[in-house]
């Protein structure tokens, strides 16, 4: 399909029979480099579908059968292009890309430019036209739905900031940073390591930074399909594709890809899209593809998803992004200051405002983020110099919200689990052999003291048990507590742990 597209863009572009124009000359000059440097897999992903269009006043206009793929191209190799094409034509100032169906019509005569003349497309006759390929349309058909595997592959655009490079590594992340860069470097056809990998982390730890940067440095070696979707995009194009009757299509693009990863997994919602997920997981492992996988709980903990997601996911590689260390943080803060210094630069941040953000704000990377910006927007627009007394004015919700941080059930569930090995299907279960009940007890103790739950919610949230069992296992776990120490201190130890 990439073949027939090519080839149809090469005559399109030189306007039929006269298609030696100075312009049509440039554009095949273009497709030429970018076939050479991003390989042939990677052209005919993302640029074999763009049409040249003409060119206005130094502005070459492209365009693409869909905005994902206009956005994809501009966020990721827009720069390139532009260099290419000044490279090829030195009359281009811009490139503009837009999509087809937005494309303003083109007359049949022919379009006037600075440098060169290229002939319209000829406007087909009313009646139907033969196609190379066979195909036939008509001078007012509407454009066909999408139906080449290349039109299902465009996934989400990724942030250019989020690389290997700005990624700051510390105690908590190290791991997770050192399996990325190994996914990130493998070659096609390569033995895996590990597959799937799975990053989880809360929200603001890092993942989604991994994730893109992984995407993004993949891409670069040009020898590997790559495919970078959020658990939501992934869902909109697998319902799009049903409504436009290209689920087939769909399906066989994500078994082509070599390295697709997937973000925000915990939001993955729907039977027929957990069940299409669940094929592509198991095609793609079992033929040696690699997977990468973030979520903000372990796979065992998102209910949500089918068991057989969830078990697949939890025979790979789990890799837990720890909160950022005293020392991980000031790094954070130091590195968001020496970008808001080239954007103000006569800022001044005192060191002992900065220490006091990093110890202050313990949160994640993006409290860490907005912190850094209220007090530069502060200072930017109010003129006042940036103090310890600034810091504590307007940084008080922030501290405030470290100090009245919000537990979840999921949180001592979890923490209950680990620190007694107990799985938190059993705590869940209906099992009442000591080693589980004692575990069970206490993490519905720690429930009903240290969130606002009720107790018939933590019944139900405890494997659907009634509000009275909840009741005696809090009774029960403050009598032992009272008149045995050690249980005391173990009961405080995963207080300490689960406020972490």
């Amino acid at each position: 399909m990439a073949i027939a597209s090519a080839r149809r863009l090469s005559t399109s572009a030189s306007g039929g029979s006269a298609g030696n124009g100075p312009l049509a000359e440039a554009w095949e000059q273009v497709r030429g480099r970018l076939r050479a440097e991003l390989g042939e897999d990677v052209f005919s992903s993302w640029f074999a579908r763009i049409d040249l269009e003409g060119s206005d006043a130094g502005v070459v206009h492209l365009s693409v059968p869909t905005r994902f793929l206009k956005q994809w191209i501009q966020s990721h190799y827009g720069d390139r292009l532009l260099e290419i094409w000044r490279e090829c034509s030195d009359t281009v100032r811009r490139v503009d890309l837009a999509v087809r169906s937005a494309v303003r019509p083109r007359a049949a005569a022919a379009m006037v430019e600075e440098t060169a003349t290229v002939r319209a497309r000829p406007t087909p006759p009313p009646i139907a036209q033969a196609m190379p390929d066979g195909a036939r349309r008509t001078a007012n058909a509407r454009p066909q739905p999408k139906s080449s595997r290349e039109d299902c592959l465009p996934g989400s655009p990724l942030d250019p900031r989020f690389t290997f490079a700005s990624f700051l590594e510390g105690r908590t992340n190290a791991l997770a940073m050192a399996a990325a860069k190994q996914v990130a470097g493998a070659r096609r056809g390569e033995a895996l390591a590990f597959n799937p990998l799975y990053l989880q982390a809360p929200v603001g730890f890092g993942k989604t930074h991994l994730l893109q940067a992984t995407a993004a440095e993949a891409m670069r070696g040009g020898d590997r399909r790559v495919l970078y979707l959020t658990a939501e995009h992934f869902v909109f194009r697998f319902v799009a594709a049903i409504r436009a009757q290209t689920a087939i299509d769909f399906k066989e693009s994500l078994r082509e890809i070599d390295l697709l990863v997937i973000d925000d997994l915990q939001f993955l919602q729907g039977d027929r899209t957990q069940e299409e997920f669940c094929h592509a997981l198991n095609a793609l492992v079992d033929g040696a593809r690699q997977v990468v996988v973030a979520a903000d709980r372990p796979p065992i903990e998102l209910e949500s998803l089918d068991a057989r997601v969830r078990s697949r996911l939890a025979g790979g590689l789990l890799v837990e992004i720890g909160a950022p260390d005293p020392d991980l943080r000031r790094r954070i803060v130091a590195q968001r200051i020496l970008v808001q210094k080239a954007a103000f630069p006569g800022l001044v941040v005192p060191a002992e405002v900065a220490d006091f953000v990093a110890l202050s704000v313990a949160t994640n990377g993006r409290d860490l983020d907005g912190a850094v910006n209220r007090l530069v927007a502060h200072n930017q627009l109010t003129g006042a110099p940036i103090t310890l007394e600034m810091a504590e004015t307007v940084l008080r919700d922030l501290l405030r919200s470290r100090e009245q941080r919000r537990i979840r059930i999921e949180d001592i569930q979890r923490v209950v689990s680990r620190h007694f090995n107990v799985p938190k299907a059993d705590l869940l279960s209906a099992r009442r052999t000591q080693t589980i009940v004692r575990p069970r007890q206490i993490a519905m103790y720690l429930a009903k003291t240290m969130t606002p739950r009720s107790l018939p919610e933590i019944g139900r949230r405890f494997g659907g048990r009634d509000h009275t069992t909840v009741l005696h296992a809090v009774r029960k776990i403050e009598d032992l507590a009272g008149s045995d120490p050690r249980l005391a201190e173990e009961i405080e130890l995963l207080r300490r742990l689960i406020d972490e």
